[in-house]
């Protein structure tokens, strides 16, 4: 299993190949240092002129019917590993 600093390594670079950077984009201090099994990803803050790019970007993926199946069917696989 990844760690979670992975995971935000990857989201981050995810995020740049697409043209947004989140600047406060980090693994959450709390939940890394607490017992929970899986530490929270802040997202952090952004300005206004990202938000509205990272929107574009959402909204310009195809959402289809297949893509729900893939996501649930990775947040399922997810579920068994923990």
């Amino acid at each position: 299993m990844r760690s979670t600093e992975e995971i935000v390594e990857s989201l981050r670079d995810a995020l740049a190949a697409v043209g947004v950077v989140l600047p406060s984009l980090c693994v959450d201090p709390v939940t890394a240092a607490s017992d929970e099994p899986f530490a929270l990803v802040d997202l952090g803050r952004c300005n206004v002129r990202t938000a509205e790019h990272l929107t574009e970007v959402l909204r310009s993926l195809p959402v289809g019917e297949a893509l729900r199946a893939r996501v649930r069917q990775v947040n399922r696989e997810a579920g068994k590993r923990a």
